[in-house]
């Protein structure tokens, strides 16, 4: 996987330091990381999922597996044999589930990696992703956080016991 860091979230005070040149816009109905990923689902997200009346047979991928080093980390989320969409990709080109959807799902195309009171943010590199740059995309801010992936921030905060921040 190729990866470029694009910013540093101090977690202790939000504080953000970001690569300015970076932009980025999630392309509605573009979709092709629900073609293209295999996304690994965590135990919440399957619980999660469950709760809104979906069996695991219908979204869990039982046969493809994910481990880093040798420990299990879950299943896959389910392909659909006819052209390797996601299983919960409509016609339309909009999740059935998106405010459910997987923590992966609402990751992407970012990586997140903890070291200590900061978290890095780093950009996969897939030539797929338009978003990626885009000329209408929004810098790295606090907003862009909010809007991708907060919760995962929240939960980082409340873990190193600083209080919670909207």
């Amino acid at each position: 996987m190729k990866k470029k860091w694009i910013a540093t979230i101090h977690l202790d005070t939000l504080e953000i330091e970001s690569d300015p040149s970076f932009k980025f816009k999630c392309l509605e109905n573009c979709a092709e990381c629900c073609f293209r990923l295999e996304v690994p689902l965590r135990d919440e997200d399957i619980e999660r999922l469950e709760e809104l009346g979906y069996s695991t047979w219908e979204f869990v991928d039982y046969e493809k597996m994910f481990y880093r080093g040798d420990r299990f980390l879950g299943y896959a989320l389910k392909k659909r044999p006819f052209d390797g969409g996601c299983i919960f990709l409509q016609e339309n080109g909009k999740c059935k589930v998106y405010p459910h959807r997987p923590l992966a799902c609402k990751l992407y195309p970012f990586v997140l990696i903890r070291k200590g009171n900061t978290l890095e943010v780093y950009i996969k590199e897939d030539e797929f992703c338009k978003g990626i740059n885009h000329p209408q995309g929004e810098p790295f801010t606090l907003e862009l956080v909010k809007k991708y992936f907060w919760e995962i921030v929240e939960d980082y905060r409340r873990k190193l016991g600083f209080s919670e921040v909207s």
